[in-house]
Order: C-alpha cells, then sequence, then structure tokens
C-alpha cells in the first residue's frame, strides 16, 4: 500500500499540514505516517551545562507529543487509513526526505508568517521542495485544513 508522509512538529503549521494529509489519505485510501524529529540540543551537550538526558527519554517525549497532537487533531488509524508514527533522531528535513523516501506525497507545514516574510517557505520546507524524490505539499496553517 503507498503512503502519505507528513511531518508533525506541533506547531500550527504542522498541525494544518496533519489535518490535511489526513484528509488526503482517506481520499486516496492510503497509509499515513506522521514523522517528528527531535535532536539533541547543542549547548546541553556541553559539560558546564550538566548531564543530558538519554536519547531514549528525548525519543518517549517526542513520541508522547506526537501522539497527543495526533488524538487532538482527531487522527486515527483506521481499515481505510492505517496511520503510523515514526520518530528520527536529527535534522528535520533529511529525517523526513529519508522518510518520503517511495511515498506518494510528503506533506509539511509552514511556519505561517504574515506579511512579505508569509511568502516565504522555511528552511525545511525548502529543503524538502527542493530535494523531495516524490510531490511535496506545502500547507500554511491559514490555508483551509
Amino acid at each position: 500500500m503507498s503512503k502519505i508522509v507528513v511531518g508533525v512538529d506541533g506547531s500550527a503549521g504542522s498541525r494544518a499540514a496533519l489535518r490535511w494529509a489526513y484528509r488526503e489519505a482517506q481520499l486516496r485510501g492510503t497509509t499515513l505516517e506522521a514523522v517528528t524529529v527531535w535532536q539533541f540540543p547543542v549547548m546541553t551537550s556541553l559539560p558546564a551545562f550538566g548531564a543530558m538526558p538519554p536519547p531514549e527519554d528525548l525519543s518517549g517525549e517526542a513520541e508522547a507529543s506526537l501522539l497527543q497532537v495526533l488524538q487532538e487533531e482527531g487522527v486515527e488509524s483506521t481499515a481505510q487509513v492505517p496511520v503510523t508514527t515514526v520518530v528520527a533522531e536529527g535534522a528535520a528535513a533529511a529525517a523526513l526526505l529519508e522518510a518520503a523516501d517511495g511515498a506518494e506525497l510528503l506533506v509539511v507545514g509552514s511556519r505561517g508568517h504574515g506579511g512579505f516574510t508569509g511568502l516565504l517557505l522555511g528552511s525545511v520546507s525548502q529543503q524538502c521542495a527542493t530535494h523531495g524524490r516524490c510531490p511535496v505539499v506545502v500547507v500554511h496553517p491559514t490555508d483551509q485544513a
């Protein structure tokens, strides 16, 4: 079965992207794969800032946040639209592009800046649109999602 991959970070743009991707998966009868990405904070890896939490703690927190967003947005796995989750460590754009390799569609949100800056894409959406091996949809939080 083909899949639609959506990046979820909890922002308004990613929530709009999630809702859009879920409806699109329903229309296409495909699997929806929700991907969240986490990274070690750079400054906390320095000895002066104390001990770092184990990676499984950060991964677990990212997974819990992802599951909470899915629940809050009413995205649930059904026979028509199986929903899977992926929690990856690393750079967001690279992880999303890897997850979308072979996908039917990659959906990402935009940070939704207003005015002139609203015409610009964020770095993650820009990288996904530029380097994606499948069609990429960028959803703005103000789009009807």
